[in-house]
């Protein structure tokens, strides 16, 4: 599942007609974690590698890394149970919406592990590192109110309504996305992409994106159509690539 999740994210970030991932489970779960079907030895499979530093990395670090390099907004619309690597992979979307009564748990300690996909990285950066400290530590599962409470998730809604939620509200041709995708927008706008690229970094960094995107033919056009009330037409697409304004900056490391 792990390389099939990685496949779509390559097959949305090639199609201008994707402007946002919404990521859900089918069925009364989300993702109930890894399969423990192996036993004692499910997590000391893996090989030593004989290259680099020797260790393998961990698939969920490797979904959690392609998320992050996405360059369409992603939405977790957490339909159900989501624990261990259920929960970690949600956590470089940009948006997390949960069901009434599901349970989610960072549950790797009492699995005498520690937990993975990134999660050291990109946990304190969204909770805070004492929050995220008291959950990985006790490995307890919580419900989706204390989710909510510890700033996890954006908000909490009946199953029924979770999907039309991550979809956004509203009609007319100006429906808005919680991913900031309106009607009238192109699609995959450039400064959407590059709006969710920069919320990981510090501020330095960003300058660069600011000043190349002020010079854009996007930027042209997005004041041009204010001043003209209309509505915009962008031509910039993310498909046609975008320059690495970040040399050398810090990345996400698996855990």
């Amino acid at each position: 599942m792990g390389r099939e999740l990685i496949e779509a994210f390559d097959r949305a970030d090639a199609d201008d007609d994707v402007r946002a991932v919404i990521v859900t489970g089918e069925g009364r779960g989300f993702c109930a974690g890894a399969d423990l079907g192996g036993g004692g030895e499910t997590f000391g499979s893996g090989a030593f590698q004989g290259d680099g530093d020797g260790i393998p990395r961990d698939t969920g670090g490797q979904v959690s890394l392609r998320i992050y390099a996405s360059t369409k907004p992603v939405i977790a619309a957490i339909n159900g149970p989501a624990v261990g690597v259920g929960i970690t992979m949600t956590l470089p979307m940009d948006i997390r919406l949960v069901a009434e009564g599901a349970k989610i748990g960072f549950v790797f300690t009492r699995r005498g592990i520690v937990p993975e996909a990134c999660s050291s990285w990109f946990l304190p950066r969204i909770v805070g590192i004492s929050q995220a400290m008291e959950w990985a530590a006790t490995g307890r599962v919580f419900s989706a109110e204390e989710a909510l409470a510890g700033g996890l998730v954006r908000s909490v809604h009946p199953g029924g309504e979770l999907l039309g939620a991550a979809r956004g509200a509203g009609g007319g041709d100006r429906r808005e996305h919680l991913a900031g995708v309106r009607g009238d927008d192109p699609p995959a706008d450039v400064g959407r992409c590059w709006a969710r690229r920069t919320r990981w970094r510090p501020t330095e960094p960003t300058r660069a994106a600011c000043f190349f995107r002020g010079q854009s033919a996007d930027a042209r056009e997005g004041v041009t159509s204010f001043l003209e009330k209309r509505p915009a037409s962008f031509p910039d697409r993310v498909s046609e690539g975008l320059p690495d304004l970040f040399p050398g900056d810090e990345e996400p490391a698996f855990s």
